[in-house]
């Protein structure tokens, strides 16, 4: 269904749909459902660059020693946060992103060009600026905790911008030695304590503008008996990995998961979830 759609550059999309002032809404699809939710879908475009039209992501994620910013969406905090690095890996483009949320339950993102996947380095100011510009609680030691990998198609409807992950891979990474903060630039990253997977399961993400209504693309998924998932590529993750933290926005879905185990790697997938119409 992917190959039928018309393209749209990404200038394009970005002059459409850039909302860096959104609303999310996730939900976790299996192929099959996938296809139904294509098959149905209103007159959309889909992403193309230079004739691909499927991208790989790489994000590291960025927490305190105390995982402050793990904890503080674990508790539904209001002023909860969210700093990582992406990494558009078919270009080599990497941005530094800091997410905070607004009224309403509406996500605002901020970003800038970055250098270093795995450090913060020079950018640990604008991270500084940016959580005190949004009143969000200062962290002044941010270390990388989580690596998120998958790949993204994206479309673009009248009134929403979808995004569909698939192949998401967590990885957890080594914490820093204590007093040991991301200064800066160093010859290596970060080691990998285990990883986790969804399988071939799909994330899909409608975003639409802070204040507009459910999208179309929301209103198909809620026909078919979907509902909205708790499910985020941070905190679910580290659900997933870390079984002892707090974890109930996630509990639902992360427990309904098949766990295979070895000795250095923990495998995990999930389920999806669904519910009558």
């Amino acid at each position: 269904m992917i190959d039928t759609l018309a393209p749209v550059t990404l200038d394009e999309l970005n002059e459409a749909a850039a909302l860096q002032t959104r609303r999310d809404r996730k939900y976790v699809l299996t192929p099959d459902e996938l296809d139904d939710l294509l098959a149905a879908l209103p007159p959309a475009r889909v992403l193309e660059i230079d004739g691909s039209r499927t991208f790989a992501y790489d994000s590291t994620y960025f927490d305190t020693p105390e995982l402050d910013a793990y904890r503080l969406a674990a508790t539904r905090r209001r002023r909860r946060f969210k700093v990582r690095t992406r990494t558009y890996v078919d270009t080599g483009s990497c941005f530094v992103e800091v997410k905070t949320r607004a009224g309403r339950g509406t996500t605002v993102k901020e970003r800038q060009p970055h250098d270093d996947a795995d450090h913060l380095g020079l950018a640990r100011t604008f991270v500084a600026d940016r959580l005190a510009d949004a009143g969000a609680p200062s962290a002044p030691v941010l270390t990388p905790t989580l690596r998120s990998r998958y790949h993204r198609t994206t479309l673009l409807l009248d009134d929403a911008r979808v995004t569909l992950d698939s192949g998401l891979v967590w990885d957890l990474l080594v914490p820093a030695a204590p007093g040991h903060a991301d200064t800066g630039h160093t010859d290596t990253g970060p080691d990998v304590r285990r990883s986790a997977t969804i399988g071939d399961l799909v994330v899909v993400e409608t975003k639409t503008a802070a204040g507009s209504g459910p999208s179309s693309v929301d209103r198909l998924l809620w026909r078919a008996g979907h509902r909205p998932d708790r499910i985020s590529k941070y905190a679910t993750g580290l659900a997933v990995l870390e079984p002892g933290l707090p974890d109930m926005p996630w509990r639902r879905l992360v427990r309904r998961r098949l766990t295979v185990s070895t000795p250095t790697t923990a495998r995990h997938i999930l389920t999806s979830e669904r519910t009558s119409a």
